[in-house]
């Protein structure tokens, strides 16, 4: 294999690795406007808990290509398609790591919260929601790398991103080894440095928190 593609087109992959980080934010965006409630609600009403996390498995089981196949009839090719299946994968991490973050929080701490003369909804956001923050950081920085691996497949139902040089490589036969080879370097790449700017993220929520916890002590 040569890495020449990459040299010679390092223009056009700066392009598709923007539009390859803009699918990926996007579905977690989109991701985040349910997991955040979801979570919440579950981590709260136990009950939900086997249902809720059962049907995230089930549908983080479904393979993305068959996953996009079955909404093509619904909204055709195109991106619309992709941050759908990209953010229904997402949940599965969100929402876990949301409601283990907030059960995780000391009763001890709430209690004392609560003599302070807190109201319930100051307990959670001055108290349980900073003092989970750390996990719930873990549970992003995983569904942010997992949908950078996952959107490569967006190619193939024309939705842009990494995954273009990977199918147009395979379409070539043996002519695009290059091809494939600069889009792998390059999701690569991405995946490796959105971890590392999230676990800087994870530790500062854990520094903050550490200092919060010292203030009141």
């Amino acid at each position: 294999m040569s890495l020449d593609y990459l040299f010679e087109h390092w223009r056009e992959i700066l392009d598709l690795t923007g539009d390859h980080l803009r699918l990926t934010l996007t579905a977690i965006a989109y991701a985040l406007v349910v997991a955040v409630p979801l979570g919440v609600v579950t981590a709260r009403l136990r009950p939900l808990t086997l249902p809720v996390f059962g049907l995230l498995d089930a549908l983080y089981t479904i393979p993305s290509l068959a996953f996009l196949a079955l909404l093509i009839p619904w909204r055709g090719l195109g991106e619309d398609n992709a941050l759908v299946v990209l953010a229904t994968y997402a949940q599965i991490f969100l929402v876990r790591n949301i409601v283990v973050a907030l059960r995780g929080v000391s009763p001890m701490t709430l209690e004392a919260a609560r003599g302070l003369g807190m109201t319930s909804w100051q307990v959670f956001r001055k108290v349980r929601w900073p003092l989970a923050l750390p996990v719930m950081a873990a549970g992003l920085r995983t569904a942010v790398v997992t949908t950078i691996s996952l959107a490569t497949v967006a190619a193939w139902i024309n939705a842009g991103g990494l995954g273009t040089l990977l199918f147009t490589g395979l379409g070539r036969g043996e002519h695009g080894t290059s091809q494939i080879l600069a889009g792998t370097i390059a999701i690569t790449a991405l995946a490796i440095l959105a971890d590392a700017i999230l676990r800087l993220l994870e530790r500062f929520t854990s520094a903050a928190r550490a200092e919060r916890a010292g203030r009141r002590g």
